[in-house]
């Protein structure tokens, strides 16, 4: 397998840009397309930003920052983008590594003294990758870090933690890999990561819109935050936490314009040298040679054609870089679990048909919910056959199916869950999770015998699922 910068050149000169839709036309497909999937996704507000050719294209506010004052989005307002941040750190780390402050294959204990022995051999890597093995600090064992007395106990009793596992054997998405880099970025650069992150990246991007802070703080424009707690609940204030020395890890507000202004500076080598770009998205690798699933900082989307890389953050924030295709894709939302990475796909495919041919199942599910707004969920195995026959389109996966049916169970359509949920396991027969989910729909209406069979069909295809075998238990014995 090879890396993804490696892939990145695979379609550099692929003529699906060539379009034939009006640039206007395509605008209004995309508009269509998000107002339908923010009233499925049940999402109050979201910015959309689109770049193309080292420009923005396309910039767009939807919806609600504020439901109570009926406060609508515009282009100022900022969203949490929780984990995306990583993105930024890693491009922090690899500006020091340009500057020769840093090598990326040291051990940790070069840059940061004290640390525990099981963590002084930890490269710097490693860290960026997630497969250090440190424990991580958001932990059941940690019941807050609201205040600096339990952010200062925290952070003494977790190097007494055992390792999880031996450092480069596994992936774990872990918080303490990003504290720990941005002890590094203090130290190196001289002055605290904030600092750095103002004058080597937001600066220099023209990021009118963006800084760090969580619900304690007072952040010019920011959109409220909401969740759903429960399926078919009401939408609740989320409240955002997020320490001063996470914040390399989680903590960054941001617009769409601002985020895409990054990717541009980004990709035309203002913040880092193209040798380091290609170097900042190749993914990482375990000790016995296989790639990781991230690059330094960025969560790798697809290898190969429609090579992506991207930041994302809460289920709420996400952005997708193309580069083999100079298109990258902004969506921000105001709603933890809106997954709005589940819509960049689909939005990337009105610029690239080819992209969406080869991995559209996500629009596929999008235009059968089309079809079901205009005469039912009756035949809805069929109704998915056509639209594949008629657009070449590949299968719904098995997240699209299981996401879909949990949007419904949250707004109490649990008998059309159970449809949707049937037809995935139709379309993925081998699906332990579909079963689960299908099992946790029946068990949501109390139909036991029917919990019971799709919960025994998931253990038996996956021995390994404990929420199976529990529920089973649990429900065996009434």
């Amino acid at each position: 397998m090879g890396t993804v910068a490696d892939s990145f050149s695979a379609n550099a000169n692929d003529t699906s840009l060539a379009n034939p839709s009006s640039d206007t036309e395509i605008k209004q497909q995309i508009d269509r397309y998000v107002k339908t999937e923010m009233q499925e996704r049940r999402i109050p507000g979201m910015q959309l930003a689109v770049v193309k050719g080292g420009k923005i294209v396309l910039l767009k506010s939807y919806g609600l920052a504020e439901i109570p004052n009926a406060v609508a989005v515009n282009d100022e307002n900022v969203f949490s983008i929780n984990s995306a941040t990583k993105s930024f750190t890693g491009v922090a780390i690899m500006q020091l590594v340009e500057e020769g402050k840093l090598d990326l294959s040291a051990p940790v204990s070069r840059y940061l003294d004290g640390l525990p022995v099981a963590w002084q051999v930890v490269t710097v890597k490693q860290l960026l990758t997630h497969t250090s093995g440190i424990p991580d600090i958001i932990s059941s064992k940690i019941p807050s870090l609201a205040t600096p007395q339990e952010v200062d106990a925290a952070w003494v009793a977790i190097q007494t933690w055992p390792m999880e596992f031996k450092t480069g054997e596994r992936y774990r998405y872990n918080q303490t890999n990003y504290i720990l880099l941005g002890k590094i970025i203090d130290r190196l650069s001289g002055m605290p990561f904030v600092e750095f992150f103002q004058k080597r990246q937001f600066a220099v991007a023209a990021m009118r819109s963006v800084g760090f802070g969580d619900s304690r703080d007072v952040i010019p424009h920011k959109a409220v935050s909401y969740r759903y707690e429960e399926p078919g609940g009401p939408l609740k204030h989320v409240v955002e936490v997020f320490p001063p020395f996470l914040r390399t890890g989680a903590g960054m507000n941001s617009s769409a314009e601002g985020i895409a202004n990054w990717l541009i500076a980004l990709q035309q080598g203002k913040l880092i040298s193209a040798a380091g770009l290609k170097q900042l998205w190749m993914l990482g690798t375990f000790n016995n040679g296989k790639p990781t699933a991230w690059a330094l900082g960025w969560p790798v989307v697809r290898q190969g054609d429609y090579a992506a890389v991207a930041g994302v953050g809460g289920a709420r924030s996400a952005f997708y870089v193309y580069p083999a295709h100079d298109l990258a894709i902004v969506t921000l939302t105001n709603l933890a679990g809106a997954d709005p990475q589940g819509m960049i796909d689909d939005i990337a495919g009105f610029y690239l048909p080819g992209l969406r041919t080869a991995h559209g199942g996500t629009y596929a599910a999008h235009l059968l919910r089309e079809q079901i707004a205009k005469d039912g969920y009756g035949g809805l195995a069929a109704k998915l056959n056509k639209i594949k026959l008629d657009t070449g389109l590949p299968d719904p996966t098995e997240d699209d199916f299981n996401s879909w049916g949990y949007r419904l169970l949250g707004k109490k359509m649990a008998d059309h869950a159970v449809t949707v949920f049937g037809l995935g396991i139709q379309v993925h027969p081998d699906s332990a999770n579909l079963h689960d989910s299908l099992a946790e729909v029946y068990e949501f209406q109390a139909d036991t015998a029917s919990a019971l069979k799709h919960y025994r069909l998931s253990l038996a295809l996956d021995a390994q699922n404990s929420h199976a075998a529990e529920r089973i238990q649990v429900l065996g014995a009434k």
